[in-house]
């Protein structure tokens, strides 16, 4: 690999976001890494901010920055009642403070606690405060946008206790044909799991989807569980407990 400058592209792309769109790292951690010289393309080093290359080019890592993004941890969690996903809303506390050593459900395998694991900690998408179940928390900007960014097509899966009725109509509604704000949502996979209680398949996740949706058909709500992350399963994790993805699971 080469220090020699690169050639300028004034009409190629950013190299932060062909290093996010390919699926490398966040755009964050694309900037850091270059800053830091760790990146090259076509075999020549980057480290000037802001640098645009052809979309076609070879992009690789120094090994500096793959050991970082080895080191980095992602954290599956039994969200309870009460708790937000992301920015605490006044009177409530964020679900990143049950990250702790006492809730820790210790697999084999995963890696030992480690305070560090709490810096840059950010979940990947939105579990209500009044939902339950799984929420993924993560440092690798890698995960995060396989899980919740804009061409994500992983699937969730929830389990939704309603009261009201049911029709025929409104079934098919629910698995296709409905629109929040405006907006079409995608074809989802909605099926009676018993005689209160409906699975929802969802490769979305607007806010209050879920709540938002059987509204429509005149259900409510009075009990939501996510138990399914593309094939990661809550599974026996207690709730209120947290415990590592492990080295041999991908969403």
């Amino acid at each position: 690999m080469s220090n020699l400058p690169l050639t300028p592209n004034p009409a190629g792309i950013r190299l932060s976001k062909l290093m996010s769109e390919r699926g490398i790292c966040s755009r964050r951690e694309a900037d850091s890494y270059i800053a830091r010289g760790l990146v090259y393309v076509d075999g020549q080093r980057i480290s000037e901010l802001g640098t645009r290359v052809a979309p076609g080019c070879t992009i690789e890592l120094a090994q500096q920055a793959h050991n970082d993004q080895q080191q980095r941890v992602t954290i599956l969690l039994h969200k309870p009642v009460g708790y937000v996903s992301g920015q605490p809303e006044p009177g409530y506390k964020p679900a990143v403070v049950l990250i702790k050593p006492d809730a820790f459900w210790q697999t084999s395998g995963g890696p030992t606690f480690n305070g560090n694991h709490l810096k840059g900690l950010a979940p990947a998408g939105r579990l209500d405060i009044d939902s339950t179940g799984l929420l993924v928390l993560t440092q690798d900007g890698r995960i995060a946008k396989q899980l919740i960014g804009d061409d994500s097509d992983i699937e969730k899966e929830y389990l939704v206790r309603v009261e009201g009725q049911l029709n025929e109509q409104g079934m098919k509604l629910l698995n296709h044909g409905l629109a929040l704000d405006g907006k079409q949502l995608r074809p989802a996979k909605v099926t009676w799991q018993n005689q209160d209680q409906l699975r929802f398949i969802l490769k979305e996740g607007r806010k209050r989807q879920i709540r938002r949706m059987c509204e429509l058909v005149g259900l409510t709500v009075i009990g939501l569980k996510r138990v399914r992350i593309g094939r990661v399963v809550l599974g026996h994790l207690p709730l209120g407990q947290w415990r590592y993805l492990g080295p041999d699971e991908e969403f």
